[in-house]
């Protein structure tokens, strides 16, 4: 019997263990699920402060002369729109359009890129961009060598602010401080809709800063949170997650992501077959779905229509803890629209579902 690769483990780990954390597998990562219970975390966010451990996700670099415009050239969005201290949501696709993995991309410099992809797909993007290099690019996975820590909610600027690093910047830029001789990225973005702030932190210093925002957070009942938390949070806001609302099988232009592809651009990967899509319109479409009764909604759900006609299926799908709902993303025929009445197929019940246009929920600071 083959025995599984071990999981890898967040520097973090001895302190969620102490802090009574559940754990769940996450892109080859043992990460925490939920501490205190998932609608307690989710509330938190929503109403004070919460501080994830997101070190799983992906790290890598590009460096050399010209690397910005190598990576502009191969990822949709068109980093020619930002300047050094701004960070860019964008996709790596094939040539089919289909999404190989969603990222942010860090400006330090025309010679610096950092990006930030998804755990599970970080050697993949790492490998498309290094195998199409230019001579003097470098493209390097240091997926293993930082921390990423995710402040949320409507206390986050007090609470990053209290340990000493900077805050008030712009959504998506971002700034390097000092935190004890340790160089932290202080980030404006987010999963969660909320105001707030990613930290990428080298290993050797996360103990340390997380403790510190742990510390200087009780004044503002913070909570550590889970990963279950950061799904229902990105799913109130209609936020896609790789592999189950954009995937290689599901393009931008289905996924109503067409903002994040910089279409005037000359050249990106998938560039003939997004325009050929967006020219002749997709052939379905993701939809955000809201509950009219008691119906809790699960990926692959089937959803269909009054005469019981297949529409495609749920994406994502969860309990919404503000709304105290059902709400999902489902990708649809193309004919379906905003205010259609359909039903979600929930283990043979038929239960109602409007057809509504995503975020779900209202949030303090929307970050978009």
């Amino acid at each position: 019997m083959t025995e599984s690769p071990a999981l890898k483990k967040s520097p973090l780990h001895e302190r969620h263990v102490a802090l009574g954390a559940k754990f769940a597998e996450f892109g080859g990562w043992e990460m925490p699920l939920e501490y205190s219970g998932v609608v307690a975390e989710h509330t938190a966010v929503r109403t004070s402060v919460g501080v994830f451990d997101v070190s799983h996700l992906g790290k890598a670099t590009v460096k050399g002369p010209g690397a910005a415009a190598y990576v502009n050239s191969c990822l949709t969005n068109d980093l020619g729109k930002i300047t050094p201290g701004q960070a860019q949501y964008t996709l790596c696709c094939a040539e089919d359009g289909g999404v190989v993995d969603d990222l942010i991309a860090y400006l330090h410099a025309d010679d610096d890129v950092f990006l930030i992809p998804n755990a599970a797909n970080t050697a993949e993007v790492v490998r498309r961009l290094a195998e199409r290099a230019p001579e003097g690019v470098v493209v390097t996975n240091t997926h293993d060598d930082y921390a990423i820590l995710a402040v949320q909610g409507t206390d986050s600027d007090a609470v990053v602010a209290a340990i000493g690093l900077p805050t008030g910047h712009d959504y998506m830029s971002f700034a390097v401080a000092d935190f004890g001789g340790t160089p932290v990225v202080v980030c404006r973005t987010g999963y969660t809709g909320e105001r707030g702030y990613e930290l990428v932190v080298p290993n050797e210093g996360a103990v340390a800063v997380f403790d510190a925002l742990l510390k200087a957070g009780e004044q503002y009942n913070i909570v550590p949170a889970g990963l279950g938390a950061r799904d229902t949070l990105r799913t109130e806001m209609g936020y896609p997650l790789h592999g189950q609302d954009i995937s290689p099988e599901i393009t931008p232009v289905q996924a109503r992501s067409g903002w994040a592809v910089g279409w005037k651009k000359e050249h990106f990967w998938g560039d003939e077959a997004l325009r050929a899509e967006k020219a002749a319109g997709p052939a379905r479409i993701l939809r955000g779905l809201r509950a009219v009764g008691r119906g809790i909604p699960r990926p692959h759900m089937a959803v269909v229509d009054p005469a019981g006609t297949a529409l495609g299926e749920v994406t994502s799908g969860t309990f919404s803890p503000t709304l105290k709902k059902g709400i999902a993303l489902a990708l649809l025929d193309a004919a379906v629209k905003e205010g259609d009445q359909v039903a979600v197929d929930i283990r043979g019940r038929q239960e109602a579902f409007e057809v509504v246009k995503p975020p779900f929920v209202t949030v303090h600071v929307r970050e978009s």
